[in-house]
């Protein structure tokens, strides 16, 4: 790859992946599977296009858009699009292919992909937005389907953003098909879908917590750290504090909210309060000083959570990329964290892994952290987005009630599938936990890697 540009998220997601299939007897038991490592390392495609939109003092702004479609042997392709203005192709191509093999561990018929514009959301009007989304799917419009590539919402893209797409989308193709999940429930979303990351990473954990207490323990008691505020952290908090747990932080990109002490959580009050700021586009330290927040948490402006929430049971970082470091990672080992589940996308560096791994291999069972990666820890969102589709493909709507039935099932079925990967192909020593990454990252690959031996891609 000498003659490609460097691309560090891609990189960095590449080698992740590479560095457990190397370390397991995968490549010893199956070792045509380097070919298809190979192949399924380079996107299909990649779209690359302008997209030209008028602001509100009439005045010509252009952007850059993009979609990776990564994979499509498992399905359509299939990932969210974020508007950011640090979006780039390697941000993209590490996304895509994250999502190549976390579309997997669902289940379901979805391949891979990712897309999104270096546009910023945030100080633009409504009618900016619109516009912005009119002309971003006028283009990305001749490349997708509901039966090709079924985009979805991530940063930057909320429900607004899906509705002006979809309705440019409708208009140009002059049909109405799935062809974007996280629609209104009116017009084709699925219950559950604003919910389903943050509830979905929070099933995940349960399992692990289960697993090492041998079912005696649950979220009942526990104290977690968060990070983020978006969807993810709003929702995995609420379902947190409704299984018995406390939250104990949460953060944007400016700095973290923290209780001031070690008894105590966030409210489901507090939270929705904080829900409203975000619609408002606005920041966690609008409201830090205001006497609803001043006299029960400290702002720590600039800051993670990570080395000022004191002693937690959990962490769950769920804003973005590379949010714990090496550092951090061993701040939460000294203070007691027993688990790590990632809610955003490659939410922990490599040196952060690296140290949970030393520590799970050094220690025995409960005095060891277990860390549980974004492609299998935050697989609920796309999950609920896979179950849209098919109830787009029907006509027809289910209760949030068989939506979340179903969400659960498939969590529990990724923690199990991760499980028994690793014990057959990165069997632990006696009393150890097994390696969810490296299970989890073996089971997806191995997965698309048989789909595509089968139609031919590799041989």
């Amino acid at each position: 790859m000498s003659n490609l540009p460097h691309e560090p998220e891609f990189e960095q997601a590449y080698n992740e992946l590479v560095s457990t299939l190397e370390n397991s007897s995968l490549f010893e038991k199956n070792p045509d599977y380097r070919k298809a490592l190979a192949i399924v390392s380079v996107p299909e495609r990649i779209i690359q296009f302008r997209v030209v939109w008028e602001d509100d003092n009439h005045q010509p702004q252009i952007n850059r858009g993009y979609r990776v479609q990564f994979n499509s042997a498992l399905g359509p392709y299939k990932g969210g699009l974020r508007f950011h203005p640090t979006v780039n192709l390697s941000i993209l191509k590490f996304l895509g292919f994250e999502q190549i093999f976390k579309n997997a561990l669902t289940g379901l018929s979805m391949g891979g992909g990712k897309g999104g514009s270096d546009f910023d959301p945030k100080n633009k009007s409504d009618n900016e937005i619109r516009r912005f989304c009119v002309a971003f799917m006028t283009e990305l419009s001749k490349h997708i389907g509901a039966d090709t590539d079924v985009p979805a919402g991530d940063i930057g893209v909320t429900g607004r953003e899906v509705g002006f797409m979809f309705g440019q989308y409708r208009k140009i193709r002059n049909q109405w098909e799935g062809v974007l999940t996280g629609k209104g429930g009116s017009w084709g979303g699925s219950l559950i879908r604003p919910e389903a990351t943050g509830y979905g990473v929070v099933y995940y954990v349960e399992h692990m917590i289960k697993y090492v207490s041998n079912g005696k323990e649950s979220f009942a008691g526990k104290r977690v750290a968060l990070s983020g505020s978006g969807n993810v952290a709003q929702y995995a908090a609420l379902k947190i504090i409704e299984l018995g747990g406390s939250v104990a932080s949460l953060s944007d990109s400016q700095g973290s909210l923290v209780l001031t002490e070690q008894e105590g959580s966030f409210t489901p009050e507090e939270i929705n309060l904080i829900a409203d700021l975000k619609v408002e586009r606005k920041q966690l330290s609008s409201i830090a000083t205001s006497d609803k927040f001043s006299k029960k948490f400290k702002y720590i402006p600039g800051a993670r959570p990570w080395t000022h929430v004191g002693k937690v049971d959990v962490a769950l970082p769920s804003a973005t990329q590379n949010e714990v470091s090496g550092e951090e990672a061993q701040a939460l080992i000294a203070v007691g964290t027993k688990f790590i589940a990632e809610g955003s996308n490659m939410g922990c560096t490599q040196e952060a892994i690296d140290v949970f791994e030393a520590h799970r291999n050094a220690n025995k069972g409960a005095q060891a952290i277990w860390y549980a990666p974004g492609k299998a820890a935050n697989a609920g969102g796309v999950a609920v987005s896979g179950l849209e589709m098919a109830q787009n493909s029907a006509r027809l709507s289910w209760t949030s009630e068989e939506v979340d039935a179903r969400l659960k099932d498939i969590m529990a079925a990724c923690f199990q599938n991760g499980l028994e990967t690793a014990k057959e192909y990165c069997t632990p020593a006696e009393g150890n936990l097994p390696s969810l990454v490296a299970g989890s990252n073996i089971a997806g690959f191995s997965k698309v890697a048989a789909a595509m031996h089968d139609q031919g891609d590799w041989w």
